[in-house]
């Protein structure tokens, strides 16, 4: 089932199914900027990332000396348990709590919403978590949106390029290809510029991950039409950038936390990235995206 909202400028679908944002479409020329899931490629549209990022080392982690098996990017993704706490015209909030199907992955007591709010051209995607449990709360938190690229008639994937808030000296931490695990390797991407040219091998090697940018804002821009969107993602220290290679996309990532290294002892509390959120806690995070056109 999906939901819409709407403001003067977008009209925004969400599926209930992940509280997944599948459609965000201008009012003035009918553009749809967000992917159609096309499974040939990747079957999801802007997944949620909680309580983990990417994929843990052998699929499993410790916590207090039990182990724990959870999918790639945890338990929000096509979950069907979530529900829609609040509406109106140009919000909604979708609020899942912990039951003991999610404890059999994740050992904590907690309530998660995501909420979706329109002003004007801008989508504000918000995140909470609170603790309502009787232990400190680990997790981790981010976005999986992807957007159509090219967008316009006749355009081609190399017409596009990043455009970085800042100028950044910033490399990229390689992946590892057959476990999905964040290397030792590294390489130069971003070399004292703000702009990073999309083409079709970019991807070759998995997601680009970036730690500690100065930037807290990017764009996707069309070397002749200009601004498509701007994400900004400030309370968010990783940024990933990702496309299925061969498909009509680019993934903008924000995210509080990363994908297991190669190297991790799988203690979840040792996890790079995780929080801590304490007893009756509240946590929130938000990142925006501006649509152009």
């Amino acid at each position: 089932m999906n939901h819409s909202i709407e403001s003067s400028s977008l009209k925004v679908s969400i599926q209930e199914k992940g509280a997944e944002l599948c459609s965000v479409i201008s009012k003035k020329t009918g553009q749809e900027f967000i992917w159609q899931a096309d499974p040939a490629f990747w079957g999801s549209h802007a997944p949620i990332l909680f309580p983990i990022i990417g994929g843990l080392k052998d699929g499993k982690y410790q916590y207090e000396n039990n182990w724990y098996e959870m999918p790639k990017h945890g338990i929000v993704r096509r979950n069907e348990n979530l529900i829609v706490e609040k509406q109106s015209k140009n919000s909604i909030t979708f609020l899942l709590e912990s039951d003991e199907s999610s404890k059999k992955l994740y050992p904590f007591a907690f309530q998660f919403r995501t909420s979706f709010a329109l002003t004007d051209n801008i989508l504000t995607i918000s995140h909470q978590v609170i603790n309502i449990g009787e232990k400190d709360l680990l997790f981790s938190l981010g976005g999986h949106p992807a957007f159509r690229c090219p967008l316009h008639d006749n355009a081609n994937y190399e017409d596009y390029y990043l455009e970085f808030e800042q100028t950044e000296h910033a490399e990229t931490h390689l992946l590892d290809m057959e476990r999905g695990l964040v290397s030792n390797e590294t390489e130069l991407i971003l070399e004292n510029s703000n702009r990073l040219p999309l083409h079709r091998n970019l991807f070759d090697r998995d997601a680009l991950i970036f730690k500690n940018l100065k930037s807290d804002a990017v764009s996707l821009v069309h070397k002749e039409h200009g601004y498509v969107l701007t994400m900004r993602f400030k309370d968010f220290p990783y940024l990933g950038i990702w496309a299925k290679p061969g498909a009509d996309f680019v993934c903008i990532e924000p995210w509080l936390g990363i994908a297991d290294s190669v190297n991790h002892n799988q203690q979840l509390k040792e996890k790079e990235g995780i929080i801590s959120l304490s007893i009756e806690q509240i946590f929130s995070a938000n990142y925006s995206i501006e649509f152009f056109g």
